[in-house]
This record gives C-alpha cells, structure tokens and sequence, in this order.
C-alpha cells in the first residue's frame, strides 16, 4: 500500500499517514468567550515571560535544595505560569500523587487538549514528560520542559519509538514519574480521541502503575470551552494569544485513582482501564464506531492504525474526520465495553508491534 503525503497538524508540523488524526480545528471554535481588554492581555504575556525567563535563571541553584523544598519550587513556577494567564487550577483529588516518595515510578497518563496541560499536570507535582521533540524549541515553555528531564519523541521516524518506549521503560523503572498523553496529539475538549498502547507497554516492562489523569477548561459559569485548545494548524503563538484574551478560565484536574501493575493482561486493556478512568472522571461515556485500518510501515517491524472512534460527552455533538459524536443518551460503554473494545477492534492512532 502506498502511504499518502503527508499532511499538515497542529502548529504547522508534517502529519504522516501513522500519526493518530484529530478532526478538531478552527470549526470547534465557534461560541464566543468572554474576553479581557487589549492592556490586560499584555500584562498576561508579560507576566508568563517573566516567570519563566526566572525559572532559567534560578534553574541551577534547584539541585542545592532537596527534593522536597526543589518539587515545591517548581510547582510555584508552573502555577505562576496558570496564574499569569489568568488560570484558576481546580485540582479534584491527587493528595498521594503529591505526597508520593522519591524513587517509586509511575506513568501518568491524561487527555490531551493544550499546551497548558503539561503546565497544570507540573504545577500538582513536577515530573518527566515524554513530548514530541517539537516542543523543545517552543517558546516560554520548551525551555521548562528541557530542563525537567523529558524524554523526546522524533514523530518523524516511526523507526526510533521501539528505542523511546525502551527509553521511557528505564526511567520508570529507575522511579521517574513521567507524563504521558496516549491520544498522541491534541483534541477540543469536546470531543477525544483513543489512547494509544505503546506508552503502556513502557509502564508493562518498567513494573510501575498508571495514574489517569482527566483535565477540562471550563469558563468562569461553569461552561466547558474549547478556547484553551492548540488544534489545527494554528501556530503555538495563536495559542497562546487566544488564552491570554479569555476572561474567567478555569482548568480543571482530576487525578484518578493509580492503575496497580498486573492488573490489566496486556497493554491494550491497560489503556482501556487507563482512558475509561479519565472518561469517567468528566462525565462522559464512549463507543467505538468504526473498525480501524492497518498499515504496515516499512522496515520498522510495526502496524500503524489510524484514529477512527465515537465519543459521547455530556451536551457536545460533533462529527468529522471518521469521529461521530454523540449526548449519553445516544449510546452508552461502560469500562467493560471499553476493555473488550479494546482488545477486539483497534483504533486511536494506535502503533503497535506485529
């Protein structure tokens, strides 16, 4: 089969034929959100450039301190980053994340809506994150990133995630908590897509748990907004635009009980219990539409399958790109259809190893 060009995702990056797809984009975008004035929104960049350029600064002076007094330092770096956007984090539950010793590895997994989720997830407990290698030269937050000891995805060469997952197995088993979004690229909020199963292999081979992690931006009334979401193929600056101008956002966290390794047979009823967790969390319910279609990638020993799955979520209805969703009403999967689904019928932009 021949693989068709590749096209254009998020933040004007190359999107091949493996990459799991998301049909959100500026049609997401369609409610209007309360917004600050011009002056208040340049006070709001200034504000997260100055916390961060700080963070740079006194980063060296971080391995002087234990790591107790370091994790609270660099959770107030990522907080002031929330606070200088006008984010008000609402964090449901995670006490023992945070309390958790040194040395005991996890994978944490959550949905992936903006760029502000890696900023929310570090300011309730820094750790590691395995992030495209993209992000490294982002602005404000890539230096951040660097610095905390991510692991480093090249989403260009199918060829190099046996050696990232190996990676990533090693610094869980070395008992690093690392940061993960399965989805493998970023939806509206509204809508989701399906967690992808390689990451839980690492989980798997390093022995560690997995914590669901299930984030939602809402406005000050309770709405939940797709505003804060990096879709399409807008440019991080645009992003980052969009959420200094909102008014009233809020960011919520729910942290999910951990996933006790051996619990789960395989990796692919691991990332079922894993996203049945984080859809529970907010609310929502899934099915799987259609069965997914596999690609062999050459020379990488792999099978690529594209995105193609139904969501329900509480009051959204939205469709396109081979993703239909639909209210609770309509259809309903508990975490028991989730598992054998699964199993039996493959989606989300899965990679999986023949």
């Amino acid at each position: 089969m021949t693989a068709a060009a590749p096209a254009v995702g998020a933040g004007g990056a190359t999107r091949h034929s493996w990459m799991p797809v998301s049909p959100c984009g500026a049609s997401c975008l369609t409610e209007p959100a309360p917004a600050v004035a011009l002056m208040r929104r340049v006070l709001r960049l200034c504000a997260a450039i100055t916390v961060v350029l700080g963070a740079l600064l006194l980063a060296p002076l971080l391995f002087v301190f234990g790591r107790r007094v370091r994790d609270r330092m660099v959770r107030a770096v990522f907080a002031g980053v929330l606070r200088a956007f006008g984010v008000r984090l609402v964090v449901h539950g995670g006490a023992d994340l945070r309390r958790s010793p040194a040395g005991r590895g996890a994978l944490v997994v959550n949905n992936h809506i903006s760029w502000l989720d890696i900023v929310a997830v570090n300011a309730v407990r820094p750790m590691r994150a395995l992030a495209k290698k993209e992000i490294a030269n982002w602005p404000v937050l890539g230096g951040l990133v660097s610095r905390a000891g991510s692991i480093f995805l090249d989403r260009e060469r199918l060829s190099t995630l046996p050696a990232t997952m190996a990676e990533l197995a090693a610094a869980l088993r070395g008992g690093s908590l690392v940061n993960v979004t399965p989805e493998g690229t970023t939806w509206c909020g509204l809508g989701s897509g399906r967690f992808t199963t390689a990451a839980f292999q690492a989980a798997i081979d390093g022995g560690v748990p997995v914590r669901p992690v299930a984030l939602r931006y809402r406005l000050a009334d309770g709405r939940e907004t797709p505003e804060p979401a990096f879709i399409g193929p807008e440019s991080l600056i645009d992003s980052v635009r969009r959420v200094a101008r909102l008014r009233g956002l809020v960011l919520e966290v729910f942290v999910c009980p951990e996933i006790a390794p051996g619990r789960a047979a395989d990796r692919r009823e691991l990332a079922a219990l894993a996203q049945s967790a984080v859809d529970a969390a907010l609310g929502r319910h899934r099915v799987l539409a259609f069965p997914a279609l596999e690609m062999a990638v050459p020379g990488s020993g792999l099978v690529a399958q594209p995105a193609r799955t139904a969501n329900s979520g509480p009051g959204s209805a939205k469709s396109g790109s081979g993703t239909a969703n639909s209210g609770p009403g309509s259809a309903n999967s508990g975490s028991g259809t989730a598992k054998s689904g699964a199993g039996s019928v493959r989606s989300g932009g899965r990679v999986r190893a023949r």
